[in-house]
């Protein structure tokens, strides 16, 4: 079975006014990346399926936990989407709406995954910064309310976005589609800001302050996740920025776009793995562990010398001990 580009809403057009729509090179890039998708997509929903069900029913859940629950379930809609994609191209009888609805559907996942993401990395290094005033000033369901208003906000973005650029309905509007991707670019250009300025701040502070501060698995699963989206999602998130610039809208579609879904694609799959091995890594022998105690061992907020000593988690009462002094 082959994909068909035309399905797709592919037409590429070279500035002299030619057509790439059959070219060769751009049909194999095309066709290669999208069943390397079809194959790599389901095993990330599994394996991101695994993490939403132990700490969504299995695990007590904290204040990063949350967010780690909530952009698992942004990776999984992101692959499921990119999965009903390339599965509609195969059959060219689908109407191209139905692709074009999975597209909006990708950049939804996206912002959602992008903006969780850089808040757990704000939230961290306020950890860092400030302890004793995030202990104990910050509200109880912060994290919950948070995923709830990032969710709500990238779903706005992203229906705003199909209604103006015609891939929700049949409604384009070249003016209004234009000022909603800006609007896109902007906020997610403000993400990337946030996320590799917080992310520098806390390795700083960690490696380089005045007072040592021992790295937990919390901070190697949080450092492993934003590198790796840093390497795999970023390309997608500049090529998005750009990709309505005259001279790259359509033959950088051609050259780069399904490679870079690709990547980002490895990311979510990435992220569970990383979970699962953050959880493994140092033990003192090796023990045959459940993949749900690996992923509670990967969420530690404690050293490794004191987590034996005191259990899996920080006990609670000591920050109400600190907070009530």
């Amino acid at each position: 079975m082959d994909i068909d580009i035309s399905s797709l809403g592919i037409y590429i057009i070279a500035p002299n006014g030619s057509s790439y729509t059959n070219s060769v090179d751009c049909f194999f890039k095309i066709q290669v990346m999208g069943f390397l998708s079809l194959i790599i997509s389901p095993v990330g929903m599994v394996l991101n399926s695994t993490v939403l069900w132990f700490l969504g029913f299995q695990i007590r859940r904290n204040a990063f936990s949350v967010y780690i629950l909530n952009l698992a379930g942004a990776d999984f809609l992101f692959l499921h989407s990119q999965f009903l994609f390339y599965l509609l191209a195969i059959f060219p009888s689908i109407p191209i709406q139905i692709p074009l609805f999975f597209d909006m559907l990708t950049k939804f996942a996206y912002l959602s995954g992008l903006s969780i993401l850089s808040t757990i990395s704000i939230e961290r290094c306020l950890c860092v910064m400030w302890p004793i005033w995030y202990r104990c000033q910050r509200p109880r369901h912060t994290s919950s309310v948070t995923c709830s208003l990032l969710w709500a906000l990238s779903l706005l973005f992203a229906l705003l976005d199909g209604m103006g650029c015609g891939l929700l309905f049949n409604s384009f509007d070249q003016s209004w589609c234009l000022k909603f991707d800006l609007i896109i670019c902007a906020w997610s250009i403000v993400l990337f800001v946030v996320l590799c300025g917080s992310s520098l701040i806390l390795l700083v502070r960690i490696f380089c302050g005045s007072q040592q501060i021992p790295v937990t698995r919390l901070y190697v699963t949080i450092a492993l996740t934003v590198l790796f989206f840093l390497i795999c999602c970023l390309p997608f998130g500049i090529s998005w920025i750009i990709q309505w610039s005259e001279t790259l809208i359509y033959v950088g579609f051609c050259d780069y776009f399904h490679e870079e879904l690709f990547l980002s694609c490895i990311n979510s799959c990435a992220n569970p793995i990383i979970y699962f091995l953050v959880g493994f890594i140092r033990q003192r022998k090796f023990q045959q562990k459940s993949l749900k105690v690996l992923l509670q061992r990967a969420m530690e907020d404690t050293p490794e010398e004191e987590n034996e000593d005191m259990g899996p988690s920080r006990n609670p009462e000591e920050f109400e001990t600190v907070c009530s002094n």
